[in-house]
């Protein structure tokens, strides 16, 4: 065994053999990976998450995998260049969001990828107001937009920024037929241009996050930059699974009240609209299989351990893993439902 790649078995041990049989008798995979993200920030939850990831498997394998926040084009030309195993790749929802809403650069990741086991949640996908907006909540927004009045959502086109931009604009136009075309996109770029913007009173609302924006709604009232949350498109039961300190100064009981039931936005007139921002791991589709199922049997111990939750929840993540054919099925499922509330405003 030379160079770029060793044995799992003699990186282990013959110890950790006995212990985990199915990783010491998997193929060899590579010393050093590269882990590219779909971000350009080291200082987003993209980033932050899969270092998580990585300083998790680099101990379990003793291996070396390293996160190279290159963004969303040039890591899925990376991991397209690269079947031996040495690029691997984790993102989120936007990975498909962006093929269905056409973004240029995003091909099917079920055609043209492995899509490997899912890792955690960020449960903070948030919609916000100035606090002295006369609009106080979702239902205040679409109220004004039934009214007549045009209402400004600045987002980050194609992905997660603005799938619940459009779950708005369905949720209007069950409500209210015609009102969805009051809810207007003021696209922009990163969270601190969507805060800008709100800032500078050109956009009624904005998608950002808890992790990035909690800090403006603990600013007083009278604050050019104090915002105050409006609707979180996570889960219920996603929230709940959070610390109770929940992020910053605001507890996991003040967030739930953003939340489905809390908040009403219909995804068909029958049920609410929620969207988990799911992190996962993307494979080469002509990557050797066993690579594959090392690193998900991998993760497997990794989180049946128990100390990988604790760090991901102390950064506002929830821990969610599912072994790779059980995520694959579920995110392809995941990605034709939010399908449908594209489709729906598609003519708007």
């Amino acid at each position: 065994m030379t160079g770029l790649f060793k044995s799992i078995a003699a990186a282990a041990g013959f110890a950790a053999m006995v212990a985990s049989p199915v990783l010491a008798s998997a193929a060899d995979l590579p010393s050093n990976i590269r882990l590219v993200i779909g971000s350009k920030s080291t200082g987003g939850d993209t980033y932050q998450n899969s270092a998580i990831v990585a300083e998790s498997l680099s101990k379990k394998l003793d291996i070396n995998v390293k996160v190279d926040a290159v963004g969303a084009s040039e890591a899925f030309k990376a991991l397209q260049r690269d079947s031996r195993g040495t690029t691997i790749m984790i993102f989120h929802d936007q990975s498909y969001l962006a093929n269905l809403y056409g973004v240029r650069g995003y091909d099917d990741i079920f055609e043209n990828y492995v899509v490997g086991p899912t890792v955690a949640i960020n449960p903070g996908n948030a919609y916000l107001v100035a606090k002295n907006s006369p609009m106080q909540s979702m239902e205040d927004v679409l109220a004004a937009a039934a009214s007549g009045q045009r209402v400004r959502v600045a987002i980050q086109a194609g992905g997660v920024s603005e799938i619940g931009f459009s779950a708005m604009k369905n949720a209007a136009k069950i409500m209210n037929p015609g009102s969805e075309k009051n809810i207007v996109p003021v696209n922009t770029g990163s969270q601190a241009d969507k805060n800008q913007l709100m800032f500078d009173g050109q956009a009624d609302v904005i998608n950002g996050s808890v992790q990035a924006n909690e800090q403006f709604t603990q600013l007083a009232n009278d604050d050019q930059k104090a915002m105050r949350f409006i609707w979180l498109t996570a889960r219920e039961e996603t929230i709940e699974q959070a610390n109770p300190e929940g992020m910053g100064d605001t507890s996991r009981d003040e967030l739930l009240a953003f939340t489905t039931p809390n908040v009403n936005v219909t995804f068909d007139g029958k049920k609410n609209f929620t969207f988990d921002k799911e992190f996962f791991l993307l494979f080469n589709k002509d990557m050797d299989a066993e690579q594959i199922a090392a690193i998900d049997n991998a993760l497997k111990e990794i989180y049946a351990e128990g100390e990988i939750q604790k760090t991901q929840k102390a950064s506002f993540f929830i821990p969610n893993y599912k072994p790779q054919a059980e995520a694959s099925a579920y995110l392809k499922e995941k990605r034709d439902e939010y399908r449908q509330v594209i489709d729906a405003i598609a003519t708007n």
